[in-house]
């Protein structure tokens, strides 16, 4: 019997964490936010101002999250790190890169590992990230990898913390996004890349309902 499991993995800024929560709302599966993990860890290690230089002591950071996931009443993900709401605090440029950074410690990967896997259940899971497909569940019979034109992901990235009333040059988080993509394709473990036999889209030029409805056909295709 095939697992019910969907991998989307992929850059920042291709739409891989909204698409993925659509498609688990659509099918009624649970859904992982794997990054969050990561920012999590780097988040919390910041707050205890531990250094993010050292993966014996992230990686125990790592395996003590005290984490829980939740959805609010628009329908949006809250999540709580020892018992307070971070959704936001988590999400900031800062907080992205020093994920990335820690994500390269091969300590860190590995507390993550088994926490990471234990999320799947029989009634389904969406899993987005960027070694879903490759590491942490080969397995999946759907796996899919987003990508997009660094541009127009800085432009979409732009426009979310204009909305926000932050101020950012674009050039800036252009460079961030740029410097982000050359530091997960290039570390020695679980490099960002699409699994051999992943559905490749590109979202430069798609809304997300129709990234969404292109996920959904691949899905329906294997799992009806």
């Amino acid at each position: 019997m095939l697992k019910k499991l969907i991998t989307i993995d992929g850059p920042s800024g291709v739409g891989k964490g909204t698409a993925s929560r659509f498609v688990a709302k659509a099918l009624d599966w649970d859904w992982l936010d794997s990054g969050a993990l990561y920012r999590l860890t780097a988040y919390d290690a910041q707050t205890k101002n531990l250094s993010l230089d050292n993966p014996v002591i992230l990686a125990r950071v790592a395996s003590q999250l005290d984490a829980v996931f939740l959805e609010n009443q628009q329908g949006q993900p809250d999540i709580l790190l020892n018992g307070k709401l971070v959704s936001d605090l988590i999400r900031t440029e800062q907080c992205g890169n020093a994920a990335s950074k820690i994500a390269a410690f091969p300590e860190v990967r590995a507390a993550l590992l088994e926490r990471q896997r234990a999320f799947y259940t029989e009634k389904g899971l969406v899993a987005d990230g960027r070694d879903m497909g490759t590491i942490v569940f080969p397995e999946a019979p759907l796996k899919v990898f987003l990508t997009a034109n660094a541009k127009v992901r800085a432009e979409r990235r732009w426009k979310q913390l204009q909305a926000q009333g932050l101020d950012v040059n674009i050039t800036d988080l252009l460079h961030e996004i740029e410097a982000r993509d050359l530091r997960d394709q290039t570390r020695a473990v679980a490099p960002l890349k699409p699994a051999p036999d992943a559905l490749v889209i590109d979202t430069s030029y798609m809304n997300i309902q129709e990234v969404e409805a292109a996920i959904l056909v691949g899905a329906h295709a294997i799992f009806a």
